[in-house]
């Protein structure tokens, strides 16, 4: 069986239009509830939301899908992307969905599923969901359709699941933190806990209006909360994005931390504690080679998977490792959580400068990144320009330039119609005749 409407992330696209629809997110909903839903015992599902307008539509379509199928809907309302995996498995639903489309602008939007042990789904299961609609699943008996309800209380039974991991011999009094959090999913939540842990809170992005999630804010755009550090002089900054599943964090000197440099502080200090599980990190094809070799210095073993949360948590369960993520923020640590979880990341950090009495500055830059360049060459929907032979043949040879002192990737977004080039090495003249090579011959065909 194939798939067509599954990303790497779950559906995602312009909110309206296919596949994020209110008729294809109801037909997911049924189709979902149907699988999940395999005998006549009352099941039920657990659905969250960020910010966006689209977020109604969505939200309610699906909550059609579901009780058309029998299952019983617990709606959270907004909640970040990683309080859904933990209250699916809180409270014991067959189900949890997110719908989101995380660092996306505000028109799109997206639908995630968590199973019931609060993991995101694995292909196999969004392939066979995917054909239940096609196929058209088998709606409820009147008198066994599924009954909706609004959770009052799911945001504060995230506050205190997000404090829990934090340290109880530690506090965050006297600690400054300019908190971003994106006029997304976050903007309660994320505040609360950190007030409650003791820290001064300089909040922004809290003002959520259905169409200003992650505009000009968040961990997609730093800036603001860069300057905001800068002129209240704080300690930390903690970058969210819509869905609160990554973070970026900026010192008291105004520099960003991204998602590699917090996965190898917490893998060295981890591993000093003995608690860093298979002397490994699990982190995607994108992490900076620099990550690779500092960790590689400290016997520890690095991972690498396809692109996606979800390919390092699968790897991350295969082996036991316990911690990974990627280099966008998205830090998974199944010791406390099942997703990429952006607030809590930010927790741990926290808990490292209240531990050792260090500056932001002087645990952030754990290692010297390779010089890496990223850049994005939008395409015609329909075609496909890494089949073109001019276009391996850039690649293989900036592969071939590269050898041994760097890296060449190129692939397709999982979610939009983009091809992303990378590019690391430490000559810069180098690294540059090879993107702008690879970069010629794909705009030469989209």
């Amino acid at each position: 069986m194939s798939r067509s409407l599954f990303g790497t992330d779950g559906v995602r696209g312009e909110a309206n239009t296919y596949p994020m629809t209110a008729e294809i997110a109801m037909q997911l909903g049924a189709a979902a509830g149907r699988y999940f839903r395999r005998d006549q015992n009352e099941h039920r599902v657990v659905i969250g939301k960020d910010t966006r307008l689209s977020g109604y539509m969505i939200e309610n379509a699906l909550t059609a899908g579901f009780t058309s199928t029998g299952m019983n809907v617990f709606l959270l309302g907004p909640v970040p992307t990683p309080g859904v995996g933990y209250l699916t498995r809180s409270m014991r639903a067959d189900v949890g969905v997110m719908i989101s489309a995380s660092h996306n602008p505000a028109t799109d939007n997206g639908i995630k599923f968590f199973g019931p042990d609060g993991f995101k789904l694995s292909d196999v299961a969004e392939t066979e969901i995917e054909a239940i609609m096609n196929k058209g699943p088998i709606p409820a008996k009147p008198e066994s359709i599924g009954r909706a309800k609004r959770l009052d209380d799911a945001i504060g039974r995230y506050v205190e699941y997000a404090k829990k991991v934090f340290p109880n011999d530690l506090q965050l009094d006297g600690l400054r933190v300019v908190l971003d959090c994106a006029n997304g999913a976050a903007y309660r939540a994320a505040p609360t806990v950190l007030w409650e842990l003791g820290a001064d809170v300089i909040p922004i992005g809290i003002s959520p209006d259905g169409t200003n999630i992650n505009d000009e804010c968040g961990s997609t755009h730093p800036a603001t909360a860069i300057r905001k550090v800068r002129e209240t002089r704080a300690d930390l900054g903690i970058c969210l994005d819509g869905d609160a599943d990554r973070v970026l964090l900026i010192d008291e000197k105004g520099n960003v931390a991204d998602g590699d440099q917090i996965m190898a502080l917490l893998a060295t200090r981890w591993a000093e504690k003995g608690t860093l599980a298979g002397k490994a990190l699990v982190a995607t094809v994108m992490s900076n080679l620099g990550l690779e070799q500092h960790l590689n210095g400290l016997g520890i073993n690095l991972e690498r998977t396809n692109v996606g949360d979800r390919y390092v948590v699968e790897r991350m369960r295969q082996n036991g490792f316990n911690l990974g993520g990627e280099q966008s923020g998205h830090i998974v640590m199944t010791d406390y959580g099942t997703t990429g979880d952006g607030l809590v990341a930010g927790l741990q950090f926290l808990a490292a400068m209240a531990d050792t009495g260090r500056k932001a500055s002087e645990l952030a830059r754990v290692f010297e990144p390779v010089p890496q360049k990223l850049r994005n060459v939008r395409f015609a929907s329909g075609s496909d320009p890494l089949a073109n032979d001019k276009v391996q043949a850039a690649i293989a040879d900036g592969e071939a330039r590269l050898a041994d002192i760097g890296r060449v990737l190129v692939r397709p977004s999982g979610t939009e119609p983009l091809i992303r080039i990378m590019v690391e090495a430490m000559d810069s003249t180098l690294l540059d005749d090879v993107m702008n090579a690879i970069e010629t011959e794909i705009r030469a065909i989209s």
